[in-house]
């Protein structure tokens, strides 16, 4: 809300539908008392202030928290990322198949052993368990070898690693393997990662994606997704990704890795 706020401010057309659908309800509610708005193009307006009281309050509510209990505060917490984090990590010095964990805490981390110089983030839970497997594919994928010698493996859970307290603690190594989803939403989450991390962070995928296509089996939730997919992974320059989208029209989901 608050990009499409600054825009009316600045007199630039806006998507007025998009707009309201980001108002809170008691304003949606009475749009017409608080803007006036003259189509001037495919899905553009534009829109003039009649209530400067309403719009500055509106304002206020946009406006970045500061803090996860002043986004609460504003009526959604979701709006701030959390600066506690706790992470669950396979690492060398485990003996079992129960992982260890890192609590970060602001600029603190707690951490019980020596982290290795690469680490493998694996979106899923189900992967994540089966981090052996996903450590046999990331060597394949490089065409090195990839375990716990020289690897940790971290639990991404969705895009909770895209926080910007665990991207803090990624900079701790020297090579960031993302074993994300092959859709629109994996893509986007490496995007944000290499964002923060820049050349260290790698996206797993095999050299060769034909022998993959069959596994290639969701369907996208919408054309704007599959679009939005390729659009991305042309932007990373993942050819090869792009034309399997192309050849399949569908997203892999990484569980299909664990598929033998």
């Amino acid at each position: 809300m608050k990009n499409y706020l600054q825009k009316i401010l600045q007199g630039q057309a806006i998507n007025y539908e998009a707009f309201l659908k980001k108002l809170p309800d008691s304003q949606r509610r009475r749009h017409r008392e608080l803007f006036a708005t003259e189509k001037v193009g495919a899905n553009r307006w534009q829109v003039t202030i009649l209530d400067e009281a309403a719009f500055a309050e509106l304002h206020r509510q946009a406006a970045s928290p500061v803090s996860r209990v002043d986004a609460a505060k504003k009526g959604d917490s979701h709006r701030h990322g959390t600066d506690v984090s706790f992470l669950l990590v396979y690492h060398h010095a485990l003996t079992g198949n129960r992982p260890d964990s890192v609590v970060i805490t602001g600029d603190s981390v707690d951490i019980g052993f020596r982290p290795a110089p690469r680490v493998l983030v694996v979106e899923n839970e189900r992967n994540f368990y089966y981090y052996r497997q996903m450590l046999a594919f990331a060597g394949d994928c490089l065409g090195q070898t990839v375990d716990l010698t020289n690897s940790d493996v971290v639990l991404g859970g969705g895009n909770r690693i895209t926080g910007t307290a665990d991207l803090n603690w990624l900079t701790s190594y020297d090579e960031v393997l993302c074993a994300f989803d092959y859709d629109a939403g994996g893509l986007q989450m490496f995007s944000s990662v290499r964002s923060a991390l820049g050349d260290r962070a790698c996206y797993l995928q095999p050299a060769d994606w034909q022998p993959w296509l069959s596994r290639f089996r969701k369907t996208p939730d919408s054309t704007e997704r599959f679009t939005k997919a390729l659009s991305l992974a042309e932007d990373l320059e993942f050819v090869s990704l792009a034309q399997a989208f192309r050849a399949t029209g569908k997203f892999m989901e990484q569980e299909m890795i664990l598929d033998e």
